[in-house]
């Protein structure tokens, strides 16, 4: 019966993804921390979760060649190390996952609200970035963006590492925000490009630290990657923005519960 409640809980995920595009990280940690996983195999597993199911759109982007490779790579630069970093202070500095469990779930919380603020505000933030881009194109932001874009890399591969999310919302807003003449099918490309190796390297790190359960993860792949593809298919005669909205406000109580609770 469990793992039938987990590959039904995979294919809701997959579904929800498919149709919206919210990164499953920020859906399906809370998913499994509902259900009773403890918070550090919740983040483990679902983080090679994300690399395996977000695989094969970045082979798809690459066809399509609409992956930035060179932004891709100095979001790597950053965020790789810092979540190699991450996993060596994880394991040098706590005794066992009991000890850093409070801080898993704090920052799942912090990343979950961050998620569903840049959800709402994500079109503003988007006109804002072009309209600061057509009016100073030598703008701080754009003259630094590299630096920028690797710092950024580097914040990301902490949290992410820590809480499993953000790796598809804010990475996208990133890149929105300091590329503005990126078509929308390219911050997308480009995003999925960084968050596969990432979520990969942050998977590896916790299955280092034996945060990672296989029967689980092969549950939640059984039956997210079929519903992956069947809400792409449907999702344009669904009303994506209010699923949005309503997600956001979900993945807002609920970060707001973790870091409070």
């Amino acid at each position: 019966m469990e793992f039938l409640l987990y590959v039904m809980s995979g294919a809701l995920v997959g579904l929800i993804v498919g149709i919206t595009g919210i990164g499953g990280g920020s859906l399906m940690t809370p998913l499994l921390l509902l259900f009773g996983i403890p918070p550090h195999i919740a983040v483990g597993t679902d983080l090679l979760y994300a690399s395996i199911t977000k695989a094969s759109g970045v082979v798809a982007h690459h066809k399509q060649k609409t992956i930035k490779w060179s932004i891709t790579l100095l979001m790597v630069v950053g965020s790789i190390p810092s979540a190699i970093i991450t996993g060596i202070i994880l394991s040098a500095f706590f005794d066992d996952y009991q000890h850093y469990t409070g801080i898993i779930t704090t920052n799942l919380g912090v990343m979950l609200v961050v998620t569903a603020v840049l959800l709402l505000f994500r079109k503003r933030l988007q006109l804002f970035a072009e309209n600061q881009a057509n009016l100073n194109k030598s703008s701080w932001l754009q003259a630094n963006r590299a630096g920028i874009t690797v710092f950024m890399g580097i914040i990301l591969g902490i949290f992410v590492t820590l809480s499993s999310v953000g790796a598809g919302a804010i990475g996208t807003v990133v890149l929105l925000i300091l590329y503005p003449y990126l078509r929308s099918i390219q911050i997308v490309g480009t995003d999925l490009a960084h968050a596969v190796p990432l979520t990969l390297v942050g998977g590896l790190v916790h299955l280092s630290l034996g945060n990672v359960d296989y029967a689980l993860l092969g549950a939640l792949l059984v039956g997210s990657i079929p519903a992956i593809h069947f809400g792409t298919k449907i999702g344009s005669h669904l009303p994506e923005n209010l699923l949005r909205n309503i997600l956001a406000a979900l993945l807002l109580i609920l970060g707001v519960k973790y870091i409070v609770f």
